[in-house]
C-alpha cells in the first residue's frame, strides 16, 4: 500500500490575481534548491486510522504555525513520482509568510559525522501568482494548482480559463 499524504493550499485574491501560499521544505537537501522545490504544507497520515482533512488541517498549522479555517473544498489525489498519494484541499485565507513557525526533524549532519543536528519542515512559504507556483511548486503536485483555477474559474498558469 502506497504512502498517504494531506494538504491544503491556501488561496487569496491579491493585486496581480489568484495568489497560492507555498512552503518550502527545510533541511540540507533543498537549501539551494527553488524552481521545483516548493510544496503544498502536507504531511504523512495512515489512511485505515486517521481522517485525512483532518491530518491535512494538522500537518498545515504544524508547518506554517497557522490554524488554518473556513470552507475546504477537496482537489482530489493526486499519485506523485515516488509512488506516494497526496491528497488536498483548498481554502481562501491569508497569512504571513514571514511569521511562520515549522515543526523540526532531526538528521545526521553532514553525513556520517555522527552529528545530529535539527531542522525545520519548512523553512520558508510564500504567496505566488499561479504563473510563478506553476514554476516553484514540485512538478507531481502542479495539478493541484489548474484543478484550483477550474474550481474557481480563473486563467491558471498555462493560460486557460477555468469553468
Amino acid at each position: 500500500m502506497p504512502k498517504t499524504s494531506a494538504g491544503l493550499l491556501m488561496y487569496r485574491r491579491g493585486p496581480e490575481g489568484l495568489e497560492v501560499f507555498l512552503v518550502h521544505p527545510g533541511g540540507p537537501f533543498w537549501a539551494r534548491k527553488d524552481a521545483g522545490a516548493w510544496s503544498v504544507p502536507k504531511g504523512e497520515y495512515l489512511a485505515e486510522s486517521e481522517d485525512a482533512l483532518q491530518a491535512a488541517r494538522r500537518e498545515f498549522e504544524e508547518e506554517t504555525g497557522t490554524l488554518p479555517r473556513g470552507e475546504f473544498a477537496e482537489l482530489g489525489s493526486l499519485k506523485q513520482p515516488g509512488g506516494k498519494v497526496v491528497t488536498a484541499w483548498a481554502f481562501e485565507g491569508d497569512a504571513d509568510p514571514a511569521a511562520i513557525r515549522s515543526n523540526t526533524f532531526t538528521l545526521e549532519w553532514p553525513p556520517r559525522s555522527g552529528k545530529q543536528r535539527e531542522f525545520p519542515e519548512v523553512d520558508r512559504a510564500g504567496w505566488f501568482t499561479l504563473a510563478v507556483a506553476a514554476e516553484k511548486i514540485l512538478k507531481g503536485q502542479l495539478p493541484f494548482l489548474r484543478r484550483l483555477a477550474e474550481m474557481l474559474g480563473v486563467e491558471d498558469a498555462e493560460g486557460q480559463e477555468g469553468r
